[in-house]
């Protein structure tokens, strides 16, 4: 079976697609040709529809078994295979496949301020005309209601961080030793130590590769009235060309979605009254992150902090226990 040996699990928006653009340059490793195949995230075809722009995303799924395996199939002999869904971590039944299948298979969790996390989350879909509500905090709390129209997890702004209970469901399918997890400030502050940890928890060879791809920073386009009629358009081909056999109106999307992010700013930094806003959701969740990893997150609840974390914050592999002694896990 052509199956991965490993996953980078999570989170969206926490620097996962660098980290598999890295990984791919390691001479050991395989990385699928498809970044996010989401095979693991159903059992059987993904849903039809869902909210905005929904719809268009589930016909890119690889769902069916053969398929998912062709992508590993070329991977030279002796490789270690890998993909990099970041939903994975936000999915329990996904977990719970992932070990039917590959039960010795290796997680790579990537966590990043929460706030901050959603704010990115909501810029990515806004900035493509697909999120109809321009207001971060107010985008936020129309959550609930979008989930009980069933609209995909993208869309699950808050909850994609609450990465305490998502760990602690993870580590009761996988065992701790098979799940690495750090910082996405980590990626940014120290990409060659934290590559080195990666192939240390992967058993492969170090110094293979020492840099992280630069992501593309999310557009945040002003909302002018341009923006808000591109946008309608956006939508309404959302609705309408996924439901025709071949998905003809694609490419057009695509157009339009880039349209609307020419000569756009990069995103902006989050307010403390947004951070205000969303921390008190997190509190509870960011406590029990701490205790399970023995790591201090308290700065995410900080005013001032920049890119998902405080300037000069001990990364997760370098820090202290709370017994004094390095950790790591």
């Amino acid at each position: 079976m052509a199956l991965p040996d490993f996953f980078v699990a999570g989170a969206p928006k926490a620097g996962t697609t660098a980290l598999h653009a890295a990984l791919a340059r390691h001479p050991a490793l395989y990385m699928s040709a498809v970044k996010e195949p989401k095979f693991f995230l159903t059992d059987g075809p993904p849903p039809a529809q869902g909210g905005p722009g929904d719809a268009k995303t589930y016909k890119e799924h690889i769902w069916r078994r053969a398929d998912y395996e062709a992508l590993f199939d070329i991977a030279p002999p002796g490789t270690l295979r890998g993909e990099s869904t970041p939903f994975y971590l936000y999915s329990h039944d996904a977990q719970r496949r992932i070990k039917a299948l590959v039960p010795d298979a290796r997680l790579i969790v990537v966590v990043r301020d929460p706030v901050e996390r959603a704010h990115s989350n909501w810029t990515h879909l806004w900035s493509a005309g697909l999120d109809p509500i321009d207001d971060f905090v107010k985008a936020c709390a129309a959550e609930d209601q979008r989930i009980a129209a069933g609209w995909a997890d993208f869309w699950h702004y808050k909850r994609l961080g609450l990465y305490g209970q998502q760990l602690q469901r993870l580590y009761s399918v996988f065992p701790r030793g098979q799940v690495l997890v750090f910082r996405y400030r980590d990626l940014i502050d120290d990409p060659v130590g934290t590559l080195e940890r990666i192939c240390a928890f992967l058993g492969i060879e170090h110094g293979q590769i020492a840099e992280v791809p630069r992501e593309n920073v999310t557009a945040h386009p002003e909302p002018t009235r341009r923006h808000q009629n591109l946008s309608k358009v956006v939508r309404a081909c959302s609705a309408v060309t996924t439901q025709l056999p071949g998905h003809p109106g694609k490419i057009m999307i695509d157009r339009l979605e880039r349209r609307l992010q020419q000569g756009a700013a990069p995103r902006r930094p989050l307010t403390w009254a947004e951070r205000q806003a969303l921390i008190p959701y997190f509190e509870a969740d960011i406590r029990l992150l701490g205790d399970l990893t023995g790591e201090d997150f308290g700065h995410w609840m900080a005013p001032r902090e920049q890119s998902g974390g405080l300037v000069g914050a001990r990364p997760l592999g370098q820090s202290q226990a709370r017994n004094g002694r390095p950790r790591e896990f």
